[in-house]
């Protein structure tokens, strides 16, 4: 899939050319009586006021941004209404940069507009603004509003209200109840000085100088410091992003389980890559958790064990091969046999047609051995050109490798990109038709899709299928924080049909040979609870081994303060019976600011 940083970067870059496509402006605005703060935000999400010019609306500033392409700054009424669902305070965007300070008194004349980060195509919530605006400095040094105070007993515990049937389930139109749905609650401090205490970090500091806490510490809280999301009806509702108005140099990196000791305090905006966010003019103190990564139990003789780990994008240019041969060695103990998901080809995105990643996974193979691993053989299927998805130019794919001291793999030849592999009969037991192989891969459900790797490995004299995934990504679905309520999953229609070829293809061994040993695994982009992982289990025939952890310890990537399942290794009823088999999600990667993957590896161990 691609890489998250990367999409970003290009949604960033293009954010100042697209935003007047994101705006909702009249060009001859009507002219409104003066209106307050108040006034102007109304009781739903989108302003009453919305392509009016409206005249002095009067504030104190109580934050300036002077960097990226929304510069503006925040102004909040100091003298606010009755009203809870009303917010006091708005942002005037500038564009320029401001010429006020925190604590001006201002009045300011401009254009309602509502502004929706990432475009109206990407379903986000707006943002109301005052746009193209006059702005008058009536007094200096003014005390600024204090900030209202964002807590586990301020913020409901239901998440959001159902949307409009008529509008397609938006909820702009819905009158707010702030004290009844989290997102009506932050909605109705959109604009205003809030301010957060004692937070504690679920969401780790990223490369764009963001993190997230949770006002709720124990809402599904996670052995380990996080917020873990369990289903789509129960959502996390304490959860918020924390930007800083500062230099992003200065903000501190922080792992899950750390604490924003004191007060953060800011105005609270609304992001496209986020929600409502804190913009943090006063951030708390960083005390660390104390979170080391963890290391996963060495296999016993009689064990094999199998793990997943998508090393995101990995090319022989990149600098973290040393990483992640000791993430395997050190921390997964060198397991008999790794899926590995996003290998590129042999010069990562330079989009020259070349598709073989040999380079790459020998160099990771050569890092492996001077860790004091394994030499692992390896078994792959290079793609046709552009056919799987990814970065373009990259080629990902997925890689079994294998410890040839302790399994062997046994090679049937005639497997490519678009031959699809099958299984037979042999002397009475399944056996693949060509190994390794790609599943059905000239199917639909694999366009712009990695194509499943199967192989067939022997350890200890019994025959072990492996099936390598790495289902459709995510991108295009709208975000929890939407204004679209329940939001739409557009992308798990593709990978409903991805899982149920493989289901279909573990079923046609489980009908040759009823006990057989399968093991379907890698990053399949999608929860325990989903309706991916239900297509993939279908009648028995697979079973996700994440589901033998405490829901405390379900999650293997952490995403907008929700810690969630996206890498599963599901097994056949053979291996669910066995009584000695240890399922591990190995947390080196998901809850740390240095991550070297945004996945965390994933371990089953059994006796076959």
């Amino acid at each position: 899939m691609p890489s998250k940083k990367s999409a970003r970067l290009a949604a960033l870059t293009v954010a100042a050319v697209c935003s007047a496509a994101s705006t909702v402006v009249l060009t001859a605005p009507a002219h409104a009586a003066a209106v307050a703060v108040h006034d102007i935000q109304g009781t739903t999400r989108t302003s009453p006021y919305a392509g009016q010019a409206v005249t002095d609306v009067a504030g104190i500033v109580t934050g300036v941004r002077t960097y990226g392409s929304s510069r503006g700054f925040w102004i909040q009424d100091p003298n606010p209404d009755a009203d809870p669902a009303t917010s006091e305070g708005v942002f005037v965007f500038t564009s320029s940069v401001p010429k006020v300070a925190v604590g001006d008194a201002v009045t300011v004349s401009g254009t309602v507009t509502e502004y929706v980060p990432g475009g109206a195509a990407s379903g986000n919530q707006s943002v109301t603004e005052i746009t193209k605006p006059t702005v008058t400095v009536v007094s200096s040094g003014n005390a600024v509003p204090a900030p209202a105070v964002v807590n586990s007993r301020s913020v409901p515990d239901a998440y959001a209200p159902a949307g409009d049937p008529a509008a397609n389930n938006s909820v702009n139109a819905l009158t707010l109840r702030p004290k009844k749905y989290a997102l009506d609650y932050y909605e109705s401090l959109e604009g205003m000085n809030v301010q957060v205490a004692d937070a504690r970090v679920v969401t780790a500091t990223d490369a764009y100088a963001e993190l997230w806490v949770t006002v709720k510490p124990h809402e599904n809280p996670s052995r380990r410091g996080g917020t873990v999301y369990g289903s789509y009806t129960s959502q996390n509702t304490g959860r918020l992003q924390i930007q800083s108005l500062g230099a992003a140099a200065d903000f501190p990196a922080a792992n899950v389980g750390d604490v924003l000791r004191g007060t953060t305090a800011g105005p609270l905006d609304y992001t496209q890559f986020g929600g409502y966010t804190l913009v943090a003019d006063r951030l708390g103190t960083l005390k660390s958790g104390g979170l080391k990564r963890e290391s996963t139990e060495r296999q016993k003789k009689g064990e094999l064990a199998v793990a997943t780990y998508n090393v995101e994008n990995l090319d022989p240019s990149d600098a973290t091969f040393e990483e992640h041969a000791a993430a395997i060695v050190d921390h997964l103990k060198s397991p008999d046999i790794v899926s590995l998901e996003e290998i590129q080809d042999n010069n990562g995105a330079t989009n020259d047609g070349t598709t073989a990643a040999d380079a790459t996974v020998t160099k990771l193979i050569d890092a492996i051995v001077a860790a004091g691993g394994p030499r692992y053989d390896w078994r792959s299927i290079d793609p046709a050109d552009n056919t799987d998805g990814g970065e373009p130019g990259g080629n990902i794919r997925q890689v079994f490798l294998f410890n040839p001291e302790r399994v062997s793999f046994t090679d049937r030849a005639g497997g490519d990109a678009t031959t699809a592999a099958g299984v037979t009969r042999a002397r009475g037991k399944a056996a693949l038709t060509v190994s390794p192989g790609r599943i059905d891969p000239a199917n639909a459900a694999w366009n712009a899709s990695r194509k499943p790797l199967v192989g067939e490995f022997v350890f200890r004299g019994r025959t072990v299928f492996v099936i390598a995934n790495h289902f459709n990504s995510k991108g295009g679905d709208q975000a929890l924080h939407a204004q679209y309520q329940p939001v739409v999953r557009s992308s798990e229609v593709q990978r409903h049909q991805q899982a149920t070829l493989v289901n279909a293809f573990v079923k046609d061994i489980l009908d040759v040979q009823k006990n057989a040993a399968v093991v379907a695994l890698g990053d399949i982009n999608d929860f325990e609870f989903s309706g991916t992982a239900k297509a993939l289990e279908g009648d028995g025939e697979l079973w996700s081994a994440i589901k033998s952890l405490p829901r405390s310890e379900r999650y293997s990537y952490d995403y907008q303060g929700n810690q969630q399942v996206l890498d599963q290794i599901l097994v056949s009823p053979s291996i669910r019976r066995s009584c000695d088999f240890e399922y591990d999600s190995v947390h080196i990667n998901s809850e740390f600011h240095d991550q070297i993957s945004d996945h965390d590896p994933q371990v089953l161990r059994f006796e076959p």
